[in-house]
């Protein structure tokens, strides 16, 4: 039964890859190769968009909070105001905004370098011919100030200075339908959340009850560089108290299937992608109308729609907000907004995930080496999974042991298989051998490794992380494949100390399987093969030890493929 346990085994994994490989393809907009489903048209390619091509919500006075926002005209205003650029910059990050509306167009992280070329800064926020990606805010409810409506900048200082905490940036409109706004935006030293201060001044001779919008706004492709053998979610994504985390696809949004929690007053809107987000934050207990929408060619926005309340003539009302753009540290997340850390997302093993990045973090702190952080998480795992390695590893040297009886008795009754199978089971009884025994523990540990799977290919801490000698980022592939081919062999030497199935033909495919899913971790992250890499090393250790305890020397099953 020795050889049915890793058939059942390997058809579990076989099409837990399978599933996997489906999943990834339509991830990436192509179609599915084993399980067909109807495909929606993608959205095309992002053009050199402008801030002036993407539309404004309509008020939601008009509409009910299940109903979407929709897109009105810009408004034209009387006096010209020349457009600028303005950046400001504190100790983390540096950014620039439009003039025309107070939009945020550009970011750059200081201490984060670009994937691809280490020498340029990573940027979230951009506004260029591959890249569409803006922060937007304005009024709706009347012919009011938007993100489209040209700004004055008001002079002051615009880098952190030593000794200073924060530094802001400051535009202000002219008179528009009797209202006049005012942006403040606030960095702080330190701080990815940008502090967002709106005061809405009532010029005119009548009471306004204008609205806020806060969205973000990006196209629909992919982060450039991004590995084409695993994907990670790029899109929007809205927090509620009622549904929690919720992650749009943007074919949903191009086929009108998006579904978000309309109403709140609490959570927050976010643009997600692998390692980096951004998120519109408001105060708990504000009421905000959330949407998301297609805004243009290949464009897509996700926000929210608060109200300003009643101004009366000569009153300003102030509203404040924050606009988080940075990476998706769990511990910082955590403090800015309850259930931010979910843009780091693991899915259904998050109960698993999260104390298991906390253990690694742990590690870390003391080791200061993420790669041998890695190393010593995998150490403990196995200490901890100890007993049930141990349990299947006996049952598989039992096998091992009794293997040239089951050997024997199979080519002598061969041409009988009912009275072949009825003597197997007798041979199992009287050696007390069970040939299942080997699964449960596997099949319990298999949660626990694919949780610290996705901690490892989400962590922004990994990326650009070195280990040791030609390792220099533990997010990227190995330059040289050594880990990948050190991680091969010693799946074949697994494979070589475990029973050879009777079976010629699944005695093959115990030997092609691991070739064929070892190929995937040439272009896996190098801290992910290390992952796996140390997981081998420790159990063929384990193995090699339990066996020589109850007695079966170590012994190696090489592959006949010439029989």
């Amino acid at each position: 039964m020795n050889d049915i346990r890793r058939t059942i085994l390997w058809v579990i994994f076989g099409f837990s890859m399978v599933l996997l490989w489906d999943k990834w393809q339509i991830h990436n907009g192509k179609k599915p190769t084993f399980f067909p489903t109807p495909q929606t048209v993608s959205a095309p390619a992002a053009s050199d968009a402008k801030p002036a091509d993407v539309s404004v919500p309509q008020a939601a006075a008009t509409a009910s909070a299940g109903d979407v926002p929709g897109a009105v005209a810009a408004q034209p205003v009387a006096s010209a105001v020349p457009r600028q650029d303005v950046t400001v910059a504190s100790d983390v990050m540096r950014l620039t905004f439009d003039s025309e509306g107070g939009t945020l167009k550009h970011s750059e992280l200081l201490k984060y370098s670009d994937t691809a070329d280490k020498s340029q800064l990573m940027q979230v926020f951009e506004q260029n011919a591959k890249r569409v990606y803006l922060g937007q805010t304005g009024l709706i409810g009347g012919n009011f100030p938007t993100h489209k409506t040209p700004m004055t900048v008001v002079p002051g200082e615009r880098e952190l200075k030593d000794g200073q905490d924060s530094v802001q940036v400051r535009f202000e409109s002219a008179e528009q339908g009797g209202v006049k706004l005012v942006k403040t935006f606030t960095l702080k030293r330190g701080a990815y959340d940008i502090g967002v201060q709106y005061d809405v001044v009532n010029t005119g001779t009548a009471a306004v009850n204008p609205q806020l919008y806060m969205q973000l706004v990006r196209d629909g492709n992919k982060p450039e560089h991004e590995s084409t053998f695993y994907s990670t979610f790029t899109g929007p994504a809205v927090y509620t108290d009622a549904k929690k985390y919720h992650k749009v696809e943007f074919k949903d949004i191009e086929s009108g299937k998006a579904e978000v929690d309309k109403s709140s007053t609490t959570g927050y809107v976010a643009m997600v992608q692998h390692y980096f987000a951004s998120a519109w934050l408001l105060a708990d207990g504000t009421q905000r109308d959330n949407f998301v929408r297609k805004v243009g060619d290949n464009l897509y926005a996700v926000g929210m729609i608060t109200p300003v309340g009643n101004v009366a003539p000569g009153q300003t009302k102030t509203l404040s907000a924050r606009l988080f753009s940075g990476p998706q540290i769990e511990p910082m997340l955590e403090k800015l907004s309850p259930g931010l850390e979910l843009v780091k997302d693991y899915g259904w093993l998050t109960i698993l995930a999260k104390p298991l990045y906390w253990l690694l973090s742990e590690l870390h702190q003391f080791i200061g080496n993420w790669g041998w952080s890695i190393v010593a998480l995998v150490l403990l795992l196995k200490i901890a999974f100890y007993w049930l390695n141990a349990k299947a590893y006996s049952s598989m040297a039992k096998m091992k042991a009794i293997n040239p009886k089951i050997q024997e008795m199979r080519e002598r009754l061969k041409d009988k298989p009912q009275q072949m199978q009825q003597e197997m089971m007798r041979i199992y009884r009287e050696e007390k051998v069970n040939p299942m025994g080997g699964c449960l523990p596997i099949v319990i540990q298999i949660p626990v490794f694919m949780a610290l799977y996705w901690v490892l290919q989400s962590s922004v801490e990994i990326r650009n992380a070195p280990w040791i000698g030609w390792i220099h980022d533990l997010s990227s592939p190995d330059p040289f494949f050594i880990l990948p081919l050190l991680m091969t062999l010693s799946s074949l030497l697994q494979t070589a100390l475990n029973p050879a199935p009777p079976d010629p033909m699944q005695a093959k495919m115990m030997w092609i399987m691991p070739l064929m899913f070892s190929v995937m971790f040439f272009f896996f992250p190098a801290g992910l093969v290390l992952y796996w890499l140390t997981n081998n090393i420790l159990s063929i250790a384990q193995q090699w030890i339990i066996n020589k305890r109850m007695g079966v020397p170590p012994q190696f099953n090489l592959p006949k493929f010439g029989k």
